[in-house]
């Protein structure tokens, strides 16, 4: 299904996205690009192998303490370069630093909700991949639907109060995920707490990516977005390792529908916990709608001067 879509979207990005053009030299950060990639990897690695091996086996400790050197070599090299891959810089402004944490959290907890979605339908419900993927058709549009109401939701509720209410929605739906049997019905298994966990997805990463981009220089907008979008993507990519490890150990080696449904359960619990965690760091270290920067911005090509 991936293939042709993916084919149409090149098509179509070909023939209506222009080119754009930033001001000044620019160039790809590969050092730092092939760092941070290794490092998540190899630390997702060691994470999965906790399950089969235990936390204490070398064939565990290795990847686990390789990949957090690589990641530390990573924010070294992003502190010393002239145009880093994620400028350190930007994470001075409180707004940037929160929402990018927020977002790693959360996605953290939220990012698997797909993978485990496919599975309960695929391996408990017995539904073909093709179904598997129309049966989720509804939670996709949920989440495009929730971005797209986010902004008119904004300037009445204030962003950090709507993304904290996003995340609480999305909670509301993993917990009701976590209810699923091995005999659930669809409108109520998938559909629904699908639906619900997605379109509160939707109305907080809006809301979050304003509030990111609100404290940093109007050339680094593009950029900060970028780092959100990141941060998630990386939260999502270790949460994935975790949630698949906690869904592991409750399955035991189980192949049966009960097996399976516990273990996903288990992991939709997770995610929900993992979320709440989410919302009160943002809670906690975000601005308000009313806190302003102190200041001018800072900007991402501003040298140290430390």
């Amino acid at each position: 299904i991936n293939v042709p879509v993916g084919a149409l979207v090149l098509v179509g990005a070909a023939r209506w996205i222009s080119e754009s053009r930033a001001a000044g030299a620019r160039r790809l950060d590969l050092p730092g690009a092939v760092l941070v990639t290794a490092g998540t990897a190899t630390l997702a690695y060691g994470i999965v192998q906790t399950e089969a091996r235990g936390w204490t086996a070398a064939a565990t400790l290795v990847p686990l303490l390789a990949g957090l050197l690589l990641i530390g070599l990573f924010l070294t090299a992003e502190a010393r370069t002239a145009l880093p891959l994620m400028p350190l810089k930007l994470f001075r402004v409180r707004a940037v630093a929160a929402a990018n944490a927020a977002m790693f959290v959360c996605g953290a907890g939220s990012f698997g909700m797909w993978f485990f979605m496919t599975l309960y339908a695929q391996n408990v419900l017995g539904y073909s991949p093709l179904r598997a993927g129309l049966a989720l058709i509804p939670s996709s549009l949920s989440v495009v639907a929730g971005s797209k109401f986010a902004p008119r939701l904004m300037p009445r509720l204030g962003a950090r109060n709507l993304a904290f209410a996003g995340i609480l929605i999305t909670v509301a739906g993993f917990g009701w995920q976590s209810t699923m049997t091995a005999h659930g019905a669809y409108v109520t298994s998938i559909m629904l707490p699908g639906m619900l966990m997605m379109a509160g997805a939707g109305l907080a990463m809006t809301p979050l990516t304003s509030l990111a981009t609100s404290g940093a220089a109007p050339g680094d907008a593009g950029l900060v977005s970028g780092l959100v979008n990141t941060s998630r993507t990386l939260g999502g990519s270790l949460g994935l390792a975790v949630l698949s490890t906690v869904a592991a150990s409750r399955t035991g080696g189980g192949t049966g529908a009960e097996a399976l449904t516990e273990g996903y359960a288990l992991a939709f619990r997770c995610g929900g916990f993992i979320l709440l965690a989410g919302a009160l760091l943002m809670l906690v270290w975000m601005p308000g709608k009313r806190t302003r920067v102190t200041g001018r911005p800072v900007s991402a090509s501003e040298p140290s001067g430390d």
